[in-house]
């Protein structure tokens, strides 16, 4: 029986967006509900508080009646607060005196905050600590285009929008400040001054330990870099990175390396990009996940009241012209185009049949490797 012929089918590819005119919308949502403080059609600023809630203070215990060397079922008597009672840290709240005074015993609250519960059979009170506050901002300048009340707001935001490879540490917002003239200048810790405290700080080249320790001192908000060495990340960290799901590190800046690890310099296009907003202020999020349900980190510089067309959402698909990164060896970071598709399957170096892509690299050289080893840069 003759083959049926093949026909290409449409693969998803791990997009990346370096554009200079988009539009996003970012949704920020209480961990319990809240309050919301604006309304639909409002336009906000970047560090503008959108909603608020308050989390449940820590529960403390403490065994009263073992303090006051009663009963269990004896304490209620012996109670200065009951259930509902505020209460303040060293506060008495229930004190036991013998008979003619000669013996006194006093409990005194391990924290402030709200009596929650007293238990005349196991002796143990409860104390409620103060409600936690929590406070979100509305992270993007634009406007509020949805909410569910109590709950959460949605920002679209028109903006220049530049996606990186990995992320560490979650948001900040700070004026954007180039320490080098190129993409390809290495960087020294000399580069970095007091007067780089609060900004987000960009560096073309590879990011070496010393200009991270220096900015930790100095206070940057963020550092944007081309890359790192894995074993500087692990410094960093404490410990090896593992599943990249990341967001939540408090290492005391935000970092963003757009290209990956090693000796990699910024692409040229991004780098381009951030220079031409240096100076002003911009919205960063190292969150990266990089299994189902992709997250990458980013730098968002919103454009405000700009007009003209917005690059199209990312596709995620592959055609001749297209600007890819190649992301394993022998290729690894290497920038180029697609110029070819072809349909067959191609054995491999690993001698498996997978589809191929032609790309003429930003060097001139002419390749051939597997799709799923590129990524597709959008803009």
């Amino acid at each position: 029986m003759a083959e049926a012929p093949r026909t290409q089918a449409g693969a998803y590819t791990p997009t990346l967006m370096v554009a200079a005119n988009t539009l996003i919308r970012r949704e920020r949502r209480l961990p319990l509900p809240g309050e919301v403080s604006v309304e639909v059609g409002d336009r906000v600023e970047a560090e503008q508080l959108v909603a608020a809630a308050a989390l449940p203070g820590k529960v403390s215990a403490i065994n009263v009646a073992r303090e006051l060397n009663v009963p269990p079922g004896e304490i209620g008597p012996r109670l200065l607060k009951h259930e509902g009672d505020p209460v303040e840290l060293g506060e008495p709240i229930a004190e036991y005196k013998s008979f003619l005074g000669f013996f006194r015993a006093t409990v005194l609250s391990p924290a402030s905050g709200t009596v929650e519960a007293i238990s005349t059979v196991t002796g143990q009170a409860l104390i409620r600590g103060e409600p936690i506050p929590v406070e979100l901002d509305a992270y993007v300048s634009g406007k509020v285009v949805r909410i569910e009340p109590g709950e959460a707001v949605t920002v679209e935001c028109r903006c220049a929008l530049i996606q990186g490879i990995l992320g560490i540490g979650g948001e900040a917002h700070g004026e954007l400040a180039l320490l080098t003239g190129s993409a390809t200048e290495p960087v020294t810790a000399e580069a970095l001054s007091e007067a780089h405290r609060g900004k987000v700080v960009v560096c073309g080249a590879q990011l070496g330990w010393g200009v991270l320790e220096r900015a930790r001192e100095v206070g940057v908000a963020g550092l944007v870099a081309g890359a790192m060495s894995a074993t500087d990340l692990d410094r960093l960290l404490g410990a090896p990175l593992g599943v990249a799901i990341t967001g939540q590190e408090q290492v005391g800046l935000t970092l963003i390396l757009t290209e990956g690890f090693g000796d990699l310099n910024m692409a040229q296009e991004t780098y381009d990009l951030l220079r031409q907003y240096e100076g002003e202020r911009v919205a960063l999020n190292g969150a990266t996940q990089i299994r189902a349900g992709v997250l990458r980190p980013e730098i968002v510089i919103s454009l405000g009241g700009a007009t003209g067309e917005a690059s199209p959402p990312p596709s995620g698909q592959l055609q001749v012209g297209s600007r890819v990164r190649v992301v394993r060896e022998p290729y690894f970071g290497l920038l180029g185009r697609v110029s070819e598709l072809p349909d067959q399957l191609k054995q491999v170096e690993t001698e498996a049949r997978t589809r191929v892509l032609r790309a003429r690299l930003d060097d001139g050289r002419e390749v051939t490797v597997p799709r799923a080893n590129v990524e597709l840069i959008e803009r």
